[in-house]
């Protein structure tokens, strides 16, 4: 433990180190500067994998050289595994509790509401507790891990630069997506994976610097261990369109298998919080109960990737000694291995299951059919899509799941079937369960994220909720000087011409009625006006609407309804833009307000306290908005005498008026030194503030 430590210090020291020599190239907050410092990233996260991997091998085989001791690979299992589950649980206990289970649901929520912090205290302890897991018998993937690895090394790298905010977020979800690039050998793969997943959005802003890193964590990691470490397949192949009858199936297969996966990790971690003997005998009752499972079927347990690869490389059901009734077993006995490892302390994810019981549900399917087929199945190719097809249904990430298998195969004949297999898959377990494996924590913990993040803030907005609902219009009949005055009196420059069944026939503008020929007395608006003018539809974005707006040069857009584009709704006009931004706005206030209060909600120590105004307080008689509450407090409510009132911005504090709040300890004092001092609502005075000794 002491050499841990020690290690973890020297790490820190080196980080730091790098941290001031990216600080001084990210002064210029250049994209140059953030698209090195997600190069560095991508090559720390390669070398970060590396010794991941190296440390997974090693553990094996210390637990290896233990079988051969106790002279039987199955027995040994009940000495490797609880002791890996005890290592890794005491690391997390010493370090942090976030250190257990995967580590994608801990980096989902630090990008979501901590602005990307992950500590740096976890990297080395999450790497050592992760080959202690894997390496002595637990059950579950690499991946998981690293991807909270890379996150925390970008999230290290980037914080202390000078970068935005949504720059650093994009740097710790390169970090995230550069550990999947690079454990794969798929920096596509793992691209996607950070927008999809991380991110949650597919906007472009992100976009650079997640490929960047990915692809040279990639080529780090494959350059030091070659590919023998990396999972990988000669390919497939796609012949008999008939096949996608078969492959359809293994989509709705991968659903229920899927969901039904993520069911019993939900149901194990909800054990956890039960348990009631000593934390430090739940590591130890999981490795026992999961070396009993592997005394049934050792397959179940280790990351399983050697297996995987071996049905990636079956040619045909001759040529395999699997057999078909063993294989629901096997996938129920890794299900359930799994999620004792995560629940028991262990370091391991959820990524590398799913590809295995894809990958048996494949081969299941082709060694079920085949006999009643038209011709002969190709297990590896059923094997691959139902990787796929699993990995779509319990992260909800199809575009990852196709780029993915396509990158290790390197074929592009499977395509087909890896597109029709994982949407369907994620369509419909989205529909039957909206979380995904890692959200469904989140959810339990009744946090919930808002994903769509997109660069435009009128893109939030429809023209639907701020178009000019039509009171007045004008006719076709009437003439040029009775619309003349009628648009002076309106004070409007533009006007739709409507058909008295609701019909849009035109647009007429004061420069039409200016530009008109002949008497305006007798001349008609439908011989001035603009017909057939370009239109907007309610549901459209305004940003897409000021765009049409702009490139016409015109101030004002009928809005027609979006099933009759012939019946006018309303108008869209300039000072719509105007209303759609402060929306908009108001709408990105709100949100930040939301992460704020889910912040101070999911941090240890926050509480509801109450404090009163009491007489002589210069906060007595104040307005709430004019008054400077610290920020980690949430107003709930205010009990005045026999009533208890909501407070707003406008609500005067009165003398004896009871607080009531939500926050963190510091946050309380703060409150009570506002509220109860007899100074200035701004602070200034001789009475010194909160931290003054």
């Amino acid at each position: 433990m002491a050499d841990m430590v020690s290690a973890t210090a020297n790490f820190g020291t080196f980080m730091t180190t790098l941290r001031a020599k990216a600080r001084q190239l990210a002064n210029s907050r250049g994209q140059t500067a953030f698209l090195a410092a997600a190069l560095v990233i991508g090559f720390i996260v390669g070398l970060a994998v590396v010794l991941l991997v190296i440390l997974v091998e090693a553990a094996s085989e210390g637990a290896a050289w233990v079988h051969e001791q106790v002279g039987s690979h199955s027995v040994g299992f009940f000495l490797t595994v609880p002791a890996g589950l005890l290592i890794a649980w005491i690391i997390a206990d010493r370090f942090s509790k976030n250190i257990e289970s995967g580590g994608v649901t801990e980096t989902i929520s630090a990008v979501g509401l901590r602005a990307g912090y992950l500590s740096t205290r976890t990297i080395l302890p999450k790497i050592a507790s992760t080959a202690a897991t894997l390496g002595g018998g637990g059950s579950g993937g690499r991946e998981g891990p690293i991807v909270m690895i890379g996150a925390a090394i970008g999230s290290s790298l980037s914080r202390y630069t000078r970068f935005s905010e949504d720059r650093i977020r994009s740097l710790v979800a390169a970090g995230a997506g550069a550990g999947i690039g690079a454990t794969f050998d798929a920096p596509i793969a793992g691209m996607l994976f950070a927008m999809e997943v991380i991110l949650g959005n597919l906007a472009i802003r992100h976009l650079n610097a997640v490929v960047v890193a990915s692809v040279v964590a990639a080529v780090t990691t494959h350059t030091l261990v070659g590919e023998e470490q990396i999972l990988s397949s000669p390919g497939g192949s796609f012949d008999d369109p008939r096949e996608l009858i078969l492959y359809l199936v293994l989509g709705l297969l991968a659903v229920g298998a899927g969901l039904l996966f993520v069911r019993i990790l939900t149901w194990v971690n909800d054990l956890k919080a039960r348990y009631r003997y000593p934390d430090w005998t739940r590591p130890l009752a999981a490795g026992l109960l999961i070396a009993s499972i592997g005394l049934i079927d050792d397959r179940a347990l280790g990351t399983g990737q050697a297996f995987l690869s071996g049905l990636m490389r079956i040619e045909s059901t001759s040529g395999t000694d699997l057999v078909l009734w063993t294989l629901p077993l096997l996938i129920l006995f890794k299900m359930v291995t799994n999620a004792l490892t995560r629940s028991g302390g262990g370091s391991a994810g959820t990524f590398m299951p799913s590809l295995f019981i894809g990958g048996i549900l494949g081969t299941g399917l082709v060694l079920a059919v085949e006999p009643l087929w038209f011709g002969d199945l190709e297990p590896a190719s059923y094997a691959m899509v139902g990787m796929a097809a699993t990995f779509a249904a319990v992260a909800r990430a199809p575009l990852t799941s196709i780029i993915m298998v396509f990158e290790i195969t390197g074929n592009y004949e499977l395509v087909l079937p890896l597109m029709l297999a994982a949407s369907i898959a994620s369509f419909i377990a989205d529909r039957i369960q909206p979380d995904s494996v890692y959200t469904m924590p989140l959810t339990k913990a009744g946090v919930h994220l808002v994903q769509n993040e997109d660069v435009d803030l009128l893109d939030t907005v429809t023209v639907g909720e701020v178009m000019t609902h039509l009171d007045d219009t004008l006719s076709p009949t009437m003439t040029i000087a009775e619309a003349a005055r009628f648009l002076d009196e309106s004070r409007h420059h533009g006007m739709p011409v409507v058909e008295q069944n609701g019909r849009l026939a035109g647009v007429l503008t004061l420069i039409d009625v200016a530009l008109a020929e002949g008497d305006p007395e007798q001349t008609l608006v439908r011989d001035a006006m603009t017909d057939r003018p370009i239109t907007v539809t309610p549901t459209m974005p305004v940003s897409s609407a000021l765009a049409r707006m702009a490139a016409l040069g015109v101030g004002r857009l009928p809005v027609v309804d979006d099933v009759d584009p012939r019946r006018c709704v309303g108008m869209f006009r300039r000072n719509s833009v105007v209303a759609a931004y402060h929306h908009a706005l108001g709408a990105v206030t709100d949100r930040h307000l939301y992460r704020q209060r889910l912040r101070q909600r999911v941090q240890p120590g926050a509480t509801f306290y109450e404090v009163p105004v009491l007489p002589g307080s210069e906060a007595a008689g104040q307005l709430i908005r004019d008054l400077h509450w610290p920020e980690e407090a949430v107003l709930v409510s205010i009990r005045r005498d026999a009533s208890v009132i909501i407070p707003h911005g406008d609500t005067v504090l009165r003398v004896n008026d009871t607080i009531t709040a939500f926050g963190h300890g510091d946050s309380r004092i703060a409150v009570a030194y506002l509220l109860e001092q007899n100074q200035p609502a701004d602070g200034s005075g001789s009475a010194g503030s909160p931290g003054d000794s």
